[in-house]
Parts: C-alpha cells; structure tokens; sequence
C-alpha cells in the first residue's frame, strides 16, 4: 500500500515548496485530533492517478521498541527476524521476550534490522550483543570503554571516576525486567545487520563490539550515520551544550568509525564490513522476505559474497535531494535528540 496524496496534494511529484511545506504540516500534525486526508495506492493495484480517499486522525500512541520479530523457515534452518528501534528502558523486557522465542523457534541465524534505530541507552545495546553472541564470544570482553583525550588516559574528567570498561551485560539490570535475572543468548558467530542512514550511536555500538570480539557482522543496506562519539550535558545560563567529550571504543581498542560502517561493495567512505549496499524497499513491509534488504541478508547467507547489482553511489548517504527529500517522515517526539546517541547510565 502506497500514500500518493496528502490533502489532495500529489506526494510523489509535487515540486512546489509551498505544498511541501503543507505536506510537511500534515505529516507532523501539531494537535490530537487533527485530521488529514491521504489517497491511497493499494498493492497490485494499477496507477490511474485516482485513488481512494481515507480521512486519518492524528494521536497520541506509545510506541513498541521491538516493532516485531519473526523465525524465518528456510531449507538449511530457521532465521530469526528483529526489527528493533529504540534503546529505551523498556526494550530490555521486550528483547528478552524475543530472544527466549527465538530460542525456542531452534534458529542457527540472526537478522537484525537496525535501519531506524537511532540509538539511545548503551547498557541495552550491550544486553542486545551478549543476546546475540552469548557467554562463549562475550565471556572477560569488553563491549565498550569511554576513550577521553590524552590527558585523561586513566580518569573520566567529568565524573573524576576511574575510567573502566564496559561489559557485556548478561543479567537484567532492572530497567523493566527485575535485576538480576539471567538474559537468554543465541551464543551466534555471526549476525545480519540491516542498517541505514539513520543507524546511529548505540546501534553502532552493537556492531562494533561485536566486530571486535570476532563475531561476523554481515551488513545489508547502506553506511550507518558514523557517529562513535559521546558527552555529557552541561548547563549555562539557560541553554545545555553537548560538546564531544569521549569516544566509545571496543575489545581492541578501535572507535574510528566518524564515516560509518559501509556494506563491502557499496563504494562508499566508511569502515567496511562484509554484505551488500541495497536501497531501502519502501513497496514492502519490513519482514516480507521480498523486502530487498532482508532478501539480499537471505540469500548471501545462502551464498556468502552474493549481493544484488549496488545501486549507484548517489541513491545511497550522497543522495541528491528531490521533492520527497523535503518531508519530514520521522514520528512527532520530543526526545529524538536524545535518543539519537549513546545514553550512559544504570537504573536508579
């Protein structure tokens, strides 16, 4: 299903920066209760240039961070299928729900879609790499160490704290799943990662912990955002300011990743990674395995270092805009900024 009108306007070709802007508005309505009226292409449908009218209704909705999961059934074993977007506190009971089922399902693969995740708390991404990875890989490794200028080798200068480094959790920490609790694992050697543009901060984190530990990270898509930094807030007369004050760095010590991690054939600036560069598929549901980027994941697993034609170098990060460039697709939050980076801290 495609929205090729918005209010009457066309989405697809329009050019006019006054019906972008209107477009823009009712992508990112202002008030619960606003209505809007899209025109909607159903799948399979032909192209008239007619379409069925649906009046919609703007609300305030509490969002899932694991949008859903899957167990793929294939002739050499089950694949399990995570789409997961959001490191907040409650992703902690909602993963280890996942990683039971997906434990139960027998799967011998992983893929995990990141392409939206922004980031957000690192102590649930270092649940989710020990999920993927188990004791065996994660046993006396480090997920991540804060790496601060060279005057400050041994003390983070924030906290005046010694700096130490970050483990793979294997315990519930207490964010929505009481502490203590023993979190499931697949204990993999390897990992599928579906990443995009907006694949920030903790999501990267992930793969580089996990790269660093010698887990193979298989990335499909495009090179993530390249975003290994973080800080802490600081106030002054009314305005906070986040400078950059520390790296993340993994097991062997490697945090240069500003360009991203970029798909091996991609052509792309980036820290490359073995997969495949596929343009995100917006005619398919995320989970069909007709979407293009969990089909490239599916069958280089079946054929390792097969990868569809990539697409051309400026369909991917260096895209040029065009007209639906301009809208603004990202959900109505206040907290993007924040979870779009490496949120340090345990509960309370």
């Amino acid at each position: 299903m495609r929205i090729m009108e918005i209010d009457g306007i066309d989405l697809v070709n329009t050019t006019s920066p006054a019906e972008i802007a209107m477009l823009n508005a009712a992508l990112s309505p202002e008030t619960n209760g606003e209505t809007h009226t899209l025109g909607v292409l159903a799948s399979g449908d032909p192209d008239t240039g007619t379409y069925p009218q649906h009046e919609v209704s703007a609300a305030s909705i509490t969002t899932s961070p694991v949008l859903s999961y899957d167990i793929k059934n294939t002739a050499s074993g089950n694949v399990g299928y995570l789409v997961f977007n959001n490191h907040v506190a409650t992703a902690e009971e909602e993963l280890a729900l996942v990683f039971e089922a997906l434990l139960d399902g027998s799967v011998n693969d992983l893929v995990l879609d990141l392409r939206y995740n922004g980031g957000g708390l690192l102590a649930i991404a270092s649940q989710l790499a020990y999920m993927i990875a188990g004791d065996a890989n994660t046993n006396g490794r480090v997920f991540e160490t804060l790496e601060f200028n060279d005057k400050h080798p041994t003390t983070n200068p924030v906290t005046m704290q010694a700096i130490t480094p970050g483990p793979f959790y294997k315990q519930a920490l207490g964010f929505s799943l009481a502490a203590g609790i023993a979190l499931p694992s697949l204990e993999l050697n390897r990992v599928f990662i579906i990443s995009g543009s907006g694949t920030c901060s903790a999501s990267e984190s992930i793969i580089n912990s996990l790269n660093g530990i010698g887990v193979e990270v298989i990335l499909i898509g495009d090179t993530t955002c390249g975003k290994p930094f973080g800080f802490y807030p600081q106030d002054n007369c009314g305005t906070t300011y986040f400078t950059i004050q520390f790296k993340g760095v993994n097991d062997i010590g490697f945090g240069d990743y500003e360009d991203g991690f970029t798909p091996l054939n991609s052509g792309e600036t980036g820290i490359t990674l073995p997969g495949c560069a596929v343009l995100d598929d917006l005619s398919k549901g995320l989970g069909d395995p007709a979407e293009a980027r969990l089909a490239a994941a599916l069958a280089y697993r079946d054929a390792p270092g097969t990868c569809p034609a990539p697409p051309p170098a400026s369909s991917l990060s260096t895209i040029t805009i065009s007209p639906l460039d301009q809208l603004s697709l990202q959900p109505v939050t206040q907290d993007t900024f924040v979870r779009n980076n490496r949120i340090l801290g345990l509960p309370q």
